[in-house]
């Protein structure tokens, strides 16, 4: 079983800046990426950012330019930064984890943290 912990959510105004911290932990073998999802009132869950274990990134067009995705220098761990914020960027943002497990991939999903962008 694996684990993934969302840090650093919050209330902010547009433009302002958050970084958002993702921690994972428990049985974890070979990570294949980590991504940040978004899921916004009645809108369906969206990718927002990616990394692959090569360092490849990639980011929704809604946010290129403002958000950047990182690995942590802490082990399993994963970062967003999100700067520029608008209030369309108000979502519950979710932490995923991709790895090779034994023999099957696996995919994992943390509890979420709100972001809200107003003022």
């Amino acid at each position: 079983q694996v684990q993934l912990v969302e840090s650093g959510g919050g209330l902010v105004q547009p433009g302002g800046s958050l970084r958002l911290s993702c921690a994972a932990s428990g049985s974890i073998s070979s990570i294949n990426a980590m991504a940040w999802y978004r899921q916004a009132p009645g809108k369906q869950r969206e990718l927002v950012a990616v990394t692959s274990n090569g360092g490849s990134t990639n980011y929704a067009d809604s946010v290129k330019g403002r958000f950047t995705i990182s690995r942590g220098n802490a082990k399993n761990t994963v970062n967003l930064q999100m700067n520029s914020l608008k209030p369309e960027d108000t979502a519950v943002y979710y932490c995923n984890l991709d790895m090779w497990d034994r023999s099957r991939w696996l995919n994992y999903w943390g509890q979420g943290t709100q972001v809200t962008v107003s003022s």
